[in-house]
């Protein structure tokens, strides 16, 4: 297989995984404000031992970026800046607030911290993917264009979208991991967020192609037709069972179909795009590092990879199960 598409696999691979793993805490943060006080500790105990491994991703796919792929690298953060730099400032401040905020008597001031900057994390992730998604300014080479490029009305409704989508990942993870009230508000919110999400599926699906016309070439030609729609029917079987599964009061099944939904949504966006890794201008090939580069490299993942995900595996089974309001020390 060409070194070019395992990167890319490899990246992409490690996008999802954060995504996933860090936008069910993301999501559970911001919930947050609709817990009682006496109910937050649960919410905190059930991402405390986890939250920071799954941040494991983030730094694997930035690397990742930078040796494979180091003019996406490069002009990525010359033209998203803005939205990155506030992006790791808000993980930042989160991550402060969990041991504070196990340590403090009076937990008010470190509960709306904890969500301000999940809240921030948030929205400057969908910043980010939305200035990616509606198109970089690139002349031979070079980000071309100005630092407020990336605010349009595509990118903060990107941004909207994307609070919908990690509170319904984080209220099917309580359903797993809580029970009482605080599971039975779970799946009012996951019914609720999910209906947003696929709302904004259906936006998103109907704005990329009048933004990209060849985004509407690419859905119906060949040989990509055959495989392109299997994406959309997949996201709307992940939903169908996803709403039976909350009626159905089932634990696990929401959790896996939201997982499904973003899915699918994320893999048909990159074979609507596919070749650009930033469109409209720079391809995949294009990007890409010498070969001897990634060659080199490579083996340094075929060795560290397996390690880190046996490591995170490993970890999830330890603290399988139910929540209780012991703290966790971190």
């Amino acid at each position: 297989m060409d070194l070019v598409i395992i990167w890319a696999c490899l990246v992409g691979l490690s996008v999802i995984l954060y995504v996933v793993l860090d936008g069910f805490s993301l999501g559970i943060a911001l919930i947050f404000p609709t817990a009682r006080e006496e109910e937050r500790d649960l919410l905190m105990n059930s991402i405390a031992p986890v939250w920071d491994m799954n941040q494991t991703w983030l730094v694997f796919g930035g690397g990742a970026l930078l040796v494979a792929f180091p003019l996406i690298y490069g002009i990525a953060f010359s033209a998203l800046y803005i939205p990155l730099l506030t992006f790791i400032f808000g993980l930042i401040f989160r991550g402060v607030t969990f041991e504070f905020r196990a340590n403090a008597t009076r937990k008010g001031p470190w509960n709306k911290s904890f969500f301000l900057g999940s809240l921030v994390a948030v929205v400057s992730q969908g910043l980010t993917l939305g200035g990616i998604i509606s198109g970089i300014n690139v002349d031979q080479g070079q980000f071309a264009g100005g630092p407020f490029d990336w605010l349009n009305p595509f990118s903060v409704m990107v941004s909207i979208a994307l609070i919908a989508g990690y509170i319904l990942l984080g209220s099917t993870y309580l359903i797993i991991k809580t029970t009482g009230p605080v599971q039975e508000r779970a799946f009012k919110q996951a019914f609720w967020s999910a209906l947003i999400v696929l709302g904004f599926q259906i936006l998103v699906t109907i704005w990329t192609p009048l933004h990209y016309p060849s985004v509407w070439t690419n859905w119906f030609s060949k040989p990509r037709i055959y495989f392109i729609w299997t994406f959309p029917v997949l996201g709307l079987i992940a939903f169908y069972g996803l709403i039976k599964s909350l009626k159905t009061r089932r634990e696990i099944l929401p959790f896996g179909c939201s997982v499904l939904l973003f899915l699918a949504g994320y893999l048909g966006l990159i074979a609507s795009l596919y070749p650009y890794l930033i469109p409209p201008n720079i391809t995949f090939q294009e990007a890409a590092a010498q070969h001897e580069t990634l060659r080199f490299t490579l083996w340094g993942v075929i060795i560290v990879l397996p390690v880190v995900l046996a490591y995170i595996i490993y970890s999830y089974s330890v603290f399988r199960g139910k929540v209780g309001k012991e703290e966790y020390h971190y």
